[in-house]
């Protein structure tokens, strides 16, 4: 049985940081793509980072380039997504995915991305308020 679980989420004040975890069981980790999704409050679930299979490559949508870092663990089966310079923008309650990849795909910005993945974790949440 697949099961991923993230952890990690609490409150936090902008400017800071925090990172997430997410714990991967019952699939073989080197094979999957993992993404970093999240969702606010009345709005649809968008992606924030994926890492590819084999040579770990991260992609970043445009909200969280340059303050966000995916990456893996494969000996552990663990994903993690560190996050800096928090801002409120960035509440909502993350996702971990994973999908059966073959190649360096790694889906992430469309609209139907989240569609793409077949395994998600419950869901962690980020409060970024002061």
């Amino acid at each position: 049985q697949v099961r991923l679980v993230e952890s990690g989420g609490k409150l936090v004040q902008p400017g800071g940081s925090l990172m997430l975890s997410c714990a991967a069981s019952g699939i073989t980790f080197d094979n999957y793509v993992i993404g970093w999704f999240r969702q606010a409050p009345g709005k649809l679930r968008e992606g924030v980072a994926c890492i590819t299979r084999g040579d770990g490559r991260t992609y970043y949508t445009e909200p969280v380039k340059g303050r966000f870092t995916a990456s893996r663990a494969n000996g552990k089966t663990m994903g993690y997504l560190q996050m800096h310079n928090l801002t409120p923008e960035d509440t909502g309650v993350y996702y971990c995915a994973a999908r059966r990849e073959n190649r360096a795909y790694c889906p992430l910005v469309s609209s139907g991305a989240p569609s793409e993945y077949g395994h998600w974790g419950q869901g962690t949440q980020v409060t970024v308020s002061s």
